[in-house]
């Protein structure tokens, strides 16, 4: 019998992120046309604002999750609810994005300057708000209850992960679990929640529903703790936003947490960091040569690899297919990517 593997070597190869992207290109290019349109308004300034945070880019790996979970369950992602629904998770995203810059004093955003500090604070709010509440209005065409029950209730665990993480701010004795709390709030259940309303729109059995949303969750919680290696690892302009920011801004993620386990006379050092807001005095090159003579850089990647193998066996379930087995290379794509 062939097991998933097997299938993976015979059937797609060593699928890289541009095949990946490339199954769904004309899917995508509707995406990005409807988010156009919702974004679009006759009131000039929220026109202006929603092509400039629009045309910001990003890799909208959200609602190509949404799309590929939809044909994996046999649907048809071409469909106006489905293009639909992709964008409304692009939007929240998008909204989160820019409400995020401001609590963290954000300067770059996807290589240009961020909405709060191109045009303000309070238009950056607004602006979020805008977004949020045109997601929620579009979503409301699917007349489907359990779709809105999907989205209020992410977007009620990404406000409750900010604010958590606020209390945390400065905290270098926060412990794995709460960082991993935090990180399932505000990333996580954002992507399970778009691989499961990919299945919903297909009509996919309840099992397969439920494999889709703990495959988004567990690709979620890898796609992060590979996003947080990087702010120690990459430069300003691979990551499209400032290096170290995640410290400078007072929050310690998982590599700090690790590293402090085993040398706590450490968490001294960063307090300062956080204090002086400021790696100008080597403090940056210092931390990467503890993370790495520590094998802690590599400890956060093999984690980040457990949780991405734990995604690939979610699918297990799922009818073998081009598309189910796009989605179990995800998982190398977000965890090798380099911005």
């Amino acid at each position: 019998m062939q097991t998933f593997a097997t299938i993976k070597q015979e059937v797609l190869p060593q699928l890289t992120v541009r095949k990946i992207f490339g199954l769904i290109k004309t899917e995508m290019a509707l995406v990005e046309a409807e988010f156009a349109r919702q974004a679009n308004s006759n009131i000039q300034v929220i026109n202006y604002l929603g092509e400039y945070v629009r045309s910001s880019g990003g890799k909208r790996v959200r609602p190509a999750l949404l799309i590929l979970a939809n044909y994996a369950s046999g649907g048809d992602a071409s469909a106006e609810g489905v293009i639909r629904l992709a964008t409304v998770m692009e939007m929240l995203h998008t909204a989160t994005l820019v409400h995020d810059d401001i609590i963290d004093n954000a300067d770059i955003r996807r290589s240009k300057a961020s909405v709060n500090v191109r045009f303000g604070n309070q238009i950056a709010v607004l602006m979020g708000d805008w977004l949020y509440m045109s997601a929620f209005e579009t979503s409301l065409k699917e007349r489907s209850l359990g779709i809105l029950e999907i989205l209020t209730h992410l977007t009620r665990k990404m406000t409750e992960g900010e604010l958590i993480q606020l209390t945390m701010i400065g905290n270098t004795d926060i412990t794995e679990e709460e960082y991993f709390d935090i990180l399932r709030r505000k990333t996580a259940y954002l992507f399970s929640g778009c691989c499961e309303i990919g299945g919903i729109l297909a009509g996919a059995s309840p099992e397969h529903q439920a494999a889709l949303r703990d495959y988004g969750m567990n690709l979620g919680i890898a796609f992060q703790l590979a996003d947080d290696l990087l702010d120690f690892t990459a430069d300003e302009q691979a990551l499209g936003k400032a290096a170290g920011a995640d410290l400078l801004e007072g929050k310690l993620t998982l590599p700090l947490i690790l590293i402090c386990k085993q040398h706590p006379e450490l968490k001294a050092e960063l307090r300062q960091i956080i204090s002086d807001r400021s790696y100008l005095n080597g403090s940056r090159a210092r931390l990467m040569e503890r993370l790495n003579s520590n094998q802690t850089a590599e400890k956060t990647r093999s984690i980040a690899l457990s949780f991405a193998e734990s995604a690939r066996k979610n699918l297990e379930v799922l009818p073998k297919s081009k598309y189910s087995l796009a989605l179990g290379e995800i998982p190398n794509f977000v965890i090798e990517r380099n911005n």
